[in-house]
């Protein structure tokens, strides 16, 4: 059971950081008069809180959905038993 919990886990950490870098561009405006010190392309309002937020949904759902293809063994990792004695 440990070994199902830390795939999730493991999962949902790169979907989420996968989804969060895809919503990063998503509605940025760059300041029309930056001030002095930043850069020209900085955003003006990044709105991270939105996107931590969508990232966490997204990857929530994607995880979900991929655990549920391996639980289903619709995704299998593991070669079938009879494959592995019909080659010899």
């Amino acid at each position: 059971m440990i070994h199902y919990w830390a795939g999730a886990f493991i999962m949902f950490s790169i979907t989420w950081w996968l989804a969060f870098f895809m919503a990063l561009p998503v509605g940025v405006r760059m300041a029309e008069q930056p001030e002095d010190g930043h850069a020209p392309s900085a955003p003006e309002n990044p709105r991270l809180w939105k996107k931590a937020l969508v990232a966490t949904l997204g990857a929530l759902a994607a995880t979900w959905g991929i655990m549920h293809l391996i639980e289903t063994g619709m995704i299998s990792f593991r070669p079938p038993p009879a494959a592995a004695d019909s080659a010899l």
